[in-house]
């Protein structure tokens, strides 16, 4: 479904680069889940990115189904990003001013869908993620793993293709942070979605099919 062809990043500043990603390969196939581990400042955001079409690889190719990331025009990845890609970040960025339910239907009403029709849908994953009873909540009414779960309910409300999680796990205790990615995974599976996530907790690899880690900029399957 993806495939990351000797994908590389880096920034100009006066005359030097910094190089940030160098020469990436991977193939991530349909309802596979990956994890990619790395210390902070290795890489792993801004690989998100370039896979996410929110940024442009410096040289190399992305590939995602018959979509050219390198080459799309910003219509074209923002059709991408609304329509096939969910993401979920370390913060759940949430609309403070929305309840939770409204929050999850947002991605969806703004692609083109009924309010009605998208309020449902998000009623049911907010009941998947056990949020059946705070769906009227306002972010800073709910715990942080509650507002997680938000996140990773929003991240399925259009039934992406490609989900990408980046350090979703990150701001919250070891026992929130299990029932996120428990969720995460679960969830993925149930909808037979690819998911790649990335993080600097390694016992996120146990769960996943295939696990790589970032190195300054460089790519190691383990």
């Amino acid at each position: 479904m993806v495939v990351i062809d000797s994908v590389g990043k880096f920034y100009k500043n006066g005359p030097e680069e910094l190089h940030i990603l160098h020469s990436i390969s991977m193939t991530l196939e349909k309802g596979k889940t990956v994890v990619i581990t790395g210390e902070s400042g290795s890489g792993k955001s801004t690989l998100l990115n370039l896979i996410g079409g929110l940024d442009y690889p410096s040289y190399g190719s992305i590939t995602v189904e018959e979509l050219h990331i390198e080459t799309a025009s910003e219509e074209k990845l923002s059709t991408y990003r609304n329509r096939h890609v969910g993401f979920i970040f370390q913060f759940h960025y949430l609309m403070k001013d929305f309840n939770a339910r409204e929050n999850v239907m947002l991605p969806a009403f703004m692609g083109g869908e009924r309010r009605q029709q998208a309020l449902e849908r998000a009623d049911h994953l907010l009941d998947q993620v056990g949020l059946e009873k705070r769906k009227d909540f306002h972010p800073s009414k709910l715990s942080g793993g509650e507002r997680q779960r938000v996140a990773v309910a929003r991240a399925l409300i259009n039934s992406p293709k490609l989900v990408l999680a980046d350090e979703p796990t990150g701001n919250l205790d070891e026992r929130h942070s299990k029932v996120v990615a428990d969720l995460l995974f679960e969830l993925a599976e149930e909808y037979n979605t690819t998911l790649v996530v990335v993080t600097h907790d390694m016992s996120l690899s146990e769960k996943t099919d295939i696990h790589y880690h970032l190195r300054e900029g460089r790519l190691e399957e383990q």
